[in-house]
Parts: C-alpha cells; structure tokens; sequence
C-alpha cells in the first residue's frame, strides 16, 4: 500500500510546489555543519511578512508571531514553504558549494581507502534514517520497524568496525524506501538515482532528493492543518486583541474615525473625469456600476468602502485602523499592484485606440506591450515622465513593425506623434485615461466585495478586459485579506457601525464574524 503522498497528494497540490528542473541549480544538502562529517540539512524559510513598526507595537508583536502562519494561508491559498535557494554566484553559494563538494571528496577519499573508512558515511546513514522516518504518518508503524531494523546504527557501526559495511546495499534499500514515501511527482527524479552507479554520487542524490521530500512532507502537513490553522488565529486574535483594549479603552479610536470617513464617502459622489477623446474610449456602461447606484446605507456598504480607502492610505497619516495593522505591509503591496495595473491598462487602452483590433487580437502582442511597460514600473516610481517616455517609443515602435509585418498600413506621422504624446500625458497622475481606469479598478475591487471574484469577472468594466488576469490575483487577495480581517474584528465593526448608522438599516445587514 502507498504512503501518504499516494493518499493524499493531488495533482493540483503539487502544481503548488516548486519543482526541480536542470537549469536550476540544486540545492545540495552534504554543507558540513559543525565537523567533517556532519551533512548540513536546510530548513524551511518563508519570507517575514508581518507588519511594518506602528504606534501600537504591541498589538501587532502580541498578535503577529503566533498567528503569522495561519494568516499566510488564508491570505495565499497556494502558500507554501519552500527551501532557501542561494543564488550560485553570491559570495555565499561560493562558499556554501566549495563546503559541499569538500565533504563529498572528503567521503569519496574515505570510501577508496584501504581498508574503507565508513565514518561519514555512517553520519550519512544516521541523517538518511531520520529524515525517512520523519516522512512516516503516526499509523505507519510496520515501515517504522523496519527502517529501524535496516539502518539500526549500532549494527552498522559494528559491520563499519569490520570493514564489512555494504554501502551500495544500504542504498539500494533507501531508494526503494523513497519510491514508497515519496509524492508522485518526485518518482522521476528517484528513478534517474537509480541509474547511479557511483556510491558516492548517488548519496549525494539520495540527499538532494529527501530534501525535496522533507519539503513536500511540511507542505502537506500545512495544507492538511489549514482549516484549524485559520480557526485559531481567528479566535486567538481577538482574543488577545480584547485583552489589549480592557488595558487601553482607547485602542479603537482611529478604527472609529476610519469607519466614520467610510461612511461619509457613501453620502459623497466620487468626482467624475471630463468626456474628453481620451475617456470616450473607456466610458461604456457595465453592470458593476450597479455597485455604485444609490441605496440605503448598511455595514457592509460601510465596511467595504473603509477597506477601499485603504489602498489610497496616505502614507504620512499614522491613524492607521488598530484593528489592521498587522495587514498593513500586506495592503502596501495591494496599493503597489494596483498602481501598477492603472497604469499598464492605461498604456494598453491608449494602444489599442491607435493599432486597431487586428494587432489586440493576437495575445503575443499584447503580452509584449505588457512587458516593455512592466519593465519599465519600478522607473516610473521615481522617473514618471522618463519612464513613459520610453514606453512611449518602444510601444511605438512595436505597433509600426507589427502592422508591417502583417502587411498592414502603418500609422501616420501625425497619428504616431499623437500616440506618443497621449502615452507621455499617462505619467501624469491627472491624465483622464489613467483616472478613468483608476475608478474603474476600485470599481471592480468593490464589486469582488460584494459579488466575489469570480462573477466580477463575467462583466468587467470597460478598458480592464485586457488585464483580467492580473485582476482576478488583485482581487483575491484583497478579497482573501479583508475577508480574514471580518472574521477576526466583525464584532468591533458591529458595534461601532450601529452607532454610525439608523438602527433601521443597522438590523438589515450584520457584519460577517464567526
């Protein structure tokens, strides 16, 4: 019968999981640790997510550490742990793999004395045993046994003493081992150890392997706990984040005025752009304006226009809501996002208004237009105007060979410059276009609120249908975030919404906590 990975792994779960191919540099597990023989072992590494220094550190140190874990993975579904890759020209994959392959060669010259010297390989051994039997569920007591009986260390060491140790035998049994406990998608990369002939090679694989395994093994058990996972968080957050407000009644006063600001921005239209040649384009109806269409106030109309407001945050505003802080890197990089698809929609749209349905329609060129202006973001952050100058001409440039190569008639001389100069004025942060696209994105945010992701992407509003994948990631992980953060403080939201609102209108729509 098949292990765990047999059981429990799908296909999609691994898709999840970072494979190994051969332009990849492996990570090799034989670094020497604290002496000659002692093989190095990575652990997994996940980057520090957790929110930037605040006025309240407390709340966030209190809360952050033991519920970090659980927020990853109600934030990212596909998260995952995976094992530090050092780049191999730092000068630490230098070291790190001058330090490998001086335990190899120091083992491979053990192996070929005479008689063999079996004293790395039996560390070797030792550190193989655990991480097998670190791969094992509770129930699998019958190949514990055995892993235990085949590499019993002591009767090893006494076949070492003799020199009778049979290295190649041992790992043989180890690969079948592996072929038993790993996932399927592992099984390739067994196999091609099989066809290893040197001992001291195939060690080296068998470890490189089992490392991959161990990975697997961590990512499942996360997997497997995340329902729990979230479960506690939500309940130890507010836990603790109660604890804190019976020591500072005071601790939800900027979430207060946060909430206050929401509400009155319901009452207040949003400012409108001019109909000028550049918003024409982009001014069609959709069915996501609905979302905007007045009607009486509730919580939750409230609430989803409080985390609205967070994405335009003023950085210099430090009455950040308490009850977000702990989210607050996370929001900087939705805001980040954002900003960077108002701008990619809007090179595209201006391009498309120039170049015609013929070139939008080939998916090619509209992916090359995305990477000459994506190239380009993190220049237009500190050089707008730089930035859009050379996407002007590179965008330029593009359209002219595309409709030549199609045979097609090329763009006037009066209809390029004005191309161009329609993608310089996107720098900006008044240019129509982009505001109408910026509107249009917190539109669509707004609606994935209110209707989810999916069905917000049936009807997308004009001028975004060419960015709709990059929408649905924004979107659920704005979605995935405030969903969590309703579950933990809804309690809070209530109470301080019932006071911004009629009693009325309070009643018709509580907001969501367990």
């Amino acid at each position: 019968m098949r292990t765990w990975a047999r059981q429990n792994f799908s296909s999609d779960t691994i898709s999840k999981m970072p494979d190994v191919e051969g332009s990849v540099p492996p990570k090799d597990h034989g670094e020497v640790e604290s002496g000659p023989c002692k093989p190095e072992t990575s652990a997994p590494t996940q980057e520090d997510k957790s929110g930037p220094t605040d006025p309240a550190p407390c709340l966030t140190e209190t809360v952050n550490e033991a519920s970090k874990l659980s927020n990853e993975t109600e934030m990212r579904q596909d998260f995952h742990m995976d094992e530090k890759i050092v780049p191999p020209g730092s000068l630490e994959g230098k070291v790190k793999e001058t330090m490998h392959n001086a335990f190899w060669d120091h083992l491979k010259e053990q192996l070929s004395a005479s008689p063999p010297d079996f004293s790395c390989a039996l560390e070797l051994l030792k550190e193989i045993k655990e991480i097998l039997l670190s791969l094992l569920l509770p129930r699998q007591n019958r190949l514990r046994s055995e892993i235990e009986e085949a590499l019993d260390m002591d009767f090893l060491k006494q076949e070492a003493e003799h020199g009778a140790l049979d290295v190649p035998y041992l790992s043989k049994y180890i690969l079948n081992m592996m072929t038993l406990l790993c996932a399927p998608v592992r099984d390739e990369e067994v196999q091609k150890l099989e066809n290893i002939a040197d001992p001291v090679r195939l060690l080296r694989g068998i470890f490189q392997v089992l490392g991959l395994m161990k990975m697997d093994m961590v990512n499942y058990t996360i997997q497997s706990l995340q329902p729990h996972l979230q479960e506690h968080s939500i309940q130890y957050e507010r836990a603790k984040f109660q604890e804190l407000l019976n020591k500072q009644p005071g601790l939800l006063d900027h979430t207060t005025k946060w909430l206050t600001q929401a509400a009155a921005d319901l009452t207040t239209p949003p400012p409108s752009c001019p109909d000028t040649p550049d918003a024409s384009s982009v001014a069609g109806t959709s069915s996501h304006e609905a979302i905007n269409s007045p009607e009486p106030v509730s919580p939750a109309m409230v609430l989803s226009q409080g985390f609205l407001n967070l994405l335009l945050w003023d950085p210099e505003n430090e009455e950040f809501p308490e009850t977000l802080l702990m989210d607050r890197t996370r929001l900087q990089e939705l805001e980040s996002q954002l900003h960077q698809l108002t701008i990619l929609a809007s090179v595209l749209l201006v391009a498309s208004s120039f170049s015609g349905s013929v070139l939008f329609g080939s998916p090619q060129f509209v992916d090359k237009l995305k990477r000459i202006t994506k190239s380009l973001m993190e220049e237009f952050n500190s050089r707008p105007e730089e930035a859009m100058l050379t996407v002007s001409e590179q965008v330029s440039q593009e359209i002219h060979q595309s409709l030549k190569n199609m045979g097609l008639a090329a763009l006037s001389s009066d209809n390029t410059a004005s191309l161009v100069g329609q993608l310089q004025n996107i720098a900006k942060k008044e240019n129509c276009v982009r505001s109408v696209i910026d509107q249009r994105i917190h539109l669509f945010l707004k609606c994935c609120l209110v209707l989810g992701v999916q069905r917000s992407l049936l009807d997308l509003p004009g001028g975004l249908t060419l960015i709709e994948t990059e929408l649905a990631e924004l979107g659920q992980k704005f979605v995935n975030l405030t969903h969590h953060n309703q579950q933990v403080f809804g309690p809070y939201y209530t109470e301080i919404l019932q006071s911004l609102i009629s009693p009325a209108q309070a009643l018709e729509t509580k907001v969501e906590s367990p």
